[in-house]
């Protein structure tokens, strides 16, 4: 469970956000057999000055991505566009089949995101961790994946601790 004061903060940042209209989203497909993921097609947005973020790009080719980079000076926008909770944003945000995926987030929660298909906005790993892909230095601690929920009443949940 989330301290108080993230669980206010979500609320408050979700209730801001609510009104906006996401710019960057495809409707989720219902579940069905899903292509292997090297047919997945991600476009991971990014300020153009960040180098951690084509380690993740590149990280996500090596597990059979293909991925359009887009440099952008927006990157808070799009967060908001996508109804991010500011407490999730990570440097980059990354659309893959109809979900947003905030952060450095290792293949495997995408992976799962992506085949069991649930009904969120998508997941973040927030902040810029220390060894997690992209970034360089040893992993220091599990990894918390969290789930950026459709409904701005709703409050993220762990998704994965990798």
């Amino acid at each position: 469970m989330m301290p108080t004061t993230r669980r206010a903060t979500f609320r408050a940042v979700l209730a801001a956000t609510a009104a906006a209209v996401p710019l960057l989203t495809r409707p989720v497909r219902a579940a069905a057999a899903q292509p292997p993921a090297a047919a997945r097609e991600a476009t991971l947005f990014k300020n153009p000055n960040c180098d951690c973020c084509e380690g993740y790009a590149a990280y996500l080719r090596q597990n059979g991505y293909q991925v359009r980079v887009v440099p952008s000076h927006d990157i808070a926008l799009i967060s908001r566009q996508q109804q991010v909770p500011q407490d999730l944003e990570g440097c980059h945000i990354t659309m893959v089949d109809g979900y947003t995926v905030v952060g450095h987030v290792p293949v495997g929660p995408l992976d799962r995101l992506l085949a069991e298909r649930p009904d969120v906005r998508g997941i973040s790993l927030p902040g810029m961790p220390m060894g997690s892909p992209g970034m360089g230095g040893p992993k220091v601690e599990p990894f918390t994946i969290y789930t950026i929920p459709r409904d701005a009443a709703a409050e993220p949940a762990v998704h994965a601790v990798e």
